[in-house]
């Protein structure tokens, strides 16, 4: 019976206090982010049609993706060279994005934990923060997988 009253003070008290954060909560994307490393960037990028003199001049650039987060709602930048592509969405809600190739798709961005995924025309791209400082975007096209390493800055 003590014990049974002991168990019902402390359920009690415990409601008082805020559960500890889980390690699997879900990390905001905010911030801004240089790439650091990419894999399969130019048949990707033959494959979606970008020309030849583009991918040239576009493999070594170390672009900057900067994210603003504000609970569904979100901005993203990403600056190559001088070619600045910003898009907005809400997750959950039709968007009009645009592509590396400059066409404009409507498409939904869904989040799952810490990962954005959305398909455009035939592309399926995942950008997951793997970690505080790391974002890892995926995208896939015809079999073809082209990977970014972006660290925050």
């Amino acid at each position: 019976m003590i014990a049974a009253l002991e168990f019902e003070s402390i359920k009690q008290a415990a409601k008082h206090f805020s559960p500890l954060p889980s390690l699997s909560a879900v990390m905001s994307f905010s911030g801004k982010y240089q790439l650091e490393s990419q894999e399969n960037f130019e048949p990707f990028m033959k494959a979606i049609g970008l020309p030849d003199e583009l991918i040239q001049k576009g493999k070594d650039i170390k672009s900057v993706s900067e994210i603003e987060e504000n609970g569904d709602n979100f901005k993203v930048t990403v600056t190559t060279g001088s070619k600045v592509l910003v898009n907005t969405f809400t997750i959950g809600q039709e968007a009009e994005l645009e592509t590396v190739t400059g066409e404009k798709v409507k498409a939904v961005v869904q989040r799952d934990g810490n990962k954005l995924k959305v398909s455009l025309k035939g592309i399926e791209s995942v950008t997951e923060l793997v970690d505080s400082l790391t974002i890892v975007n995926t995208m896939t096209v015809g079999g073809i997988v082209y990977k970014r390493t972006s660290k925050r800055i």
